[in-house]
């Protein structure tokens, strides 16, 4: 029978693992006792942990302490690299998903790590001080990802993330679903902690981070997310996660390092 607990796989016999994933490719919540360091070294990983969504990419890794509970979501194809790191011999002490900055020496580190054979005990060791040495965290915002879980409200929120570019207000949704303008306004409150307007822009915003990780022009990037010009995505850019899209993928010290509370 099955207890709504996600599965917990030990890695313990695993020091590193390599996923390739194409686009339409995820990975269901699941945890481990160990610490795991992912990284995409081509292309875009989307993350989600609570209700939070990580982008990893070529500059950025993730770290994820042990036995928390998180997935992969579709993004894009790329290769999942994956190392993982036993809590008790880690001097790592970050208590929350940590991003993680993978320019200079630290991808290729990754890299030669997630390369070794089997029995490269003194090799693996010694890398991986040295990455510990080198590793740096970033300071980056988190979009919530929250559904509503009334049925009405669900379906909207399940439509516009297919498609974040529609524009219908609560009132013709509600002719779609057979609900009031107001009570799908009161359920996407009660249930997400926000407005619906917010809810969209949200789910516009974390529509629009793979993209722009994958280099995207900000003015196709807005179109593909429901926004008519660069400058109105960038201003909602700006006012939700405190930095401009071109700043947050460049690790720029503006990033701001405010986060929104899930409700």
């Amino acid at each position: 029978m099955a207890t709504g607990i996600p599965p917990r796989i030990d890695y313990s016999a695993y020091p590193s693992i390599v996923i390739p994933l194409e686009a339409t490719t995820g990975v269901p919540v699941h945890s481990h006792p160990q610490h795991q360091l992912t990284w995409a070294p081509n292309g875009v990983l989307a993350m989600e942990v609570d209700s939070y969504r990580w982008i990893v990419q070529r500059s950025r890794a993730l770290w994820i302490p042990g036995d928390t509970a998180h997935s992969v979501v579709p993004s894009s194809s790329c290769e999942m690299l994956s190392l993982y790191f036993d809590p008790a011999e880690c001097p790592q002490r970050w208590e929350k998903p940590t991003v993680i900055d993978a320019t200079g020496l630290v991808g290729p580190l990754l890299t030669y790590l997630v390369g070794l054979p089997d029995g490269a005990d003194a090799e693996r060791d010694r890398a991986t001080a040295v990455l510990w040495d080198l590793v740096t965290p970033l300071s980056v915002t988190t979009i919530p990802t929250i559904l509503p879980t009334d049925p009405q409200a669900r379906k909207i929120a399940l439509a516009i993330k297919d498609d974040p570019t529609d524009a219908r207000g609560l009132d013709d949704w509600g002719r779609e679903v057979g609900a009031s303008e107001r009570t799908l306004s009161r359920r996407f409150r009660a249930e997400t902690g926000v407005s619906f307007e917010s809810w969209r822009t949200f789910e516009r915003l974390n529509a629009a981070l793979p993209l722009l990780g994958a280099g995207l022009p900000i003015s196709r990037v807005a179109r593909a997310v429901g926004y008519k010009t660069a400058s109105a995505f960038i201003t909602a850019f700006r006012r939700e996660i405190g930095t401009t899209p071109a700043a947050y993928f460049g690790g720029s010290a503006t990033d701001s390092e405010r986060t929104r509370p899930v409700a």
